[in-house]
Formats: C-alpha cells, structure tokens, sequence
C-alpha cells in the first residue's frame, strides 16, 4: 500500500472515531445498538435485521479493517469516466472497497463521485451497509481439525461470466488465489482455501463481486441447513 492510501485510512479512521462519538441513531436497530441492547454483529444476522446506518458496525465491529480493490487499468484502485458538459470535461471515479475484522465478518461495497476520496468514503460506507457473516470451518478431508481456518465446503459464485469456485485446504495451505480474491478471502477470516475461475477473470470487479457471492452463499446453505 502506498502511503497515500495509508494516509487516506488513518483520516477516514479518525473521522470515524469523531462520528461514532456525536452519532444520533435514526433507525430503530441504531437505537438498540447505542443503548448496548445489542452488542454483538451475530445478533443482528441472526434477527434477519436490516443495517441501514454504517455507524451500527463501527459500534459493533471496532476492529473493522479496510481496503481499496483495484478495478481500473494496469490495477489502478479506481475507474474513471468521463462525460463532456457545458462547462467542460466531468471525471467521475468508482471506487469497490472491501471491509472485514479477518473472523467471519466481511462487507463489499460501490462508491462514485466527482473526487477520489469522497468516492473512498462512499465506498466502504457501502460495504458496511452490505456486511455477511461467513461461518469458518475446516471442511477438507485431509486435516479434519475443528479450527475454523477455512470453509465448510466447496460452493461456486458468479458475476457476469465469472464463475468463481472455493474450495475447502488443509491447514498451512494459504490462499491459492489470485490479488482479488485473496484480499476478499483474508479480510474474511479465510486463511487456507483452493479456488478455481473461469469467465473473463481479468475483470477485478467482476471477480470480487463472484468472491463475496461464493462467501454469501456458504452463510446461506449454513443457515439452511441448520
């Protein structure tokens, strides 16, 4: 990470602090969560709950950490367009960020606007308001551990003509991934996990939207099962 960015997340931290500090709930599981009527991510997944404020999971998930998913050219954090107004050429950028706490939790989110970092905030804003929980496991034959170092089973999410297959690794295995996916899996919790891609995969935001639906559909098959 440059330091440009490390400076950008020092300051959206700090203006998260500051926010959290002077934040006046307006929806009704805000309000439970600042009176610590709740005080845990899983009572809100396991409630079916609707997160409509980002402040919710900053109160919840403290150790929340982000990151910016290269989606432009030649891995440029951002896409920029273009479109030509009376007063001139308008650039606009879109941003995909990434949060997680690295133990099951992990968000994936948009943001566009007519600056960079305006369109940062966006973004990981929108990816806290998208938060899953990914139930870990140790789902290979070969360890059989009870750690939950890994996933369950294996499960294939697409987007576009990406289809994207995780498959459950032994531990020490790492990540057999590419740039993409690996970001998406660690901030998750996933540590040890084997993939396989087809499609156009050099599409990156393609490829992390079909990373965060394989994630979302292991919490789904879980919870149905259950």
């Amino acid at each position: 990470m440059s330091p440009p960015q490390k400076r950008q997340r020092r300051d959206r931290k700090e203006k998260q602090r500051v926010n959290i500090d002077d934040w006046v709930p307006k929806t009704e599981l805000g309000k439970m969560v600042k009176a610590k009527q709740i005080t845990e991510m899983g009572q809100v997944f396991a409630n079916n709950m609707i997160i409509r404020e980002p402040e919710i999971v900053d109160f919840l998930l403290p150790d929340l950490e982000d990151d910016v998913v290269g989606v432009g050219k030649a891995k440029r954090p951002f896409k920029r367009t273009q479109r030509m107004t009376d007063s001139g050429r308008r650039q606009k950028f879109f941003v995909m960020a990434v949060v997680g706490n690295r133990n099951g939790n992990v968000g994936l989110g948009i943001g566009k606007a007519w600056e960079y970092g305006p369109a940062i905030t966006k973004a990981v804003n929108a990816a806290k308001l998208n938060m899953i929980q990914v139930p870990l496991a140790c789902g290979s034959w070969e360890c059989g551990c009870s750690i939950g170092h890994s996933v369950p089973f294996s499960v294939t999410g697409h987007s576009g003509s990406i289809r994207f297959k995780l498959i459950p690794a032994p531990k020490g295995t790492g990540l057999a991934a590419n740039d993409t996916a690996g970001l998406i899996l660690r901030l998750a919790g996933v540590k040890d996990a084997w993939s396989q891609s087809k499609g156009r995969t050099r599409s990156r935001m393609n490829m992390a939207k079909a990373v965060f639906d394989s994630l979302k559909l292991i919490g789904e098959m879980k919870g149905a099962l259950k």
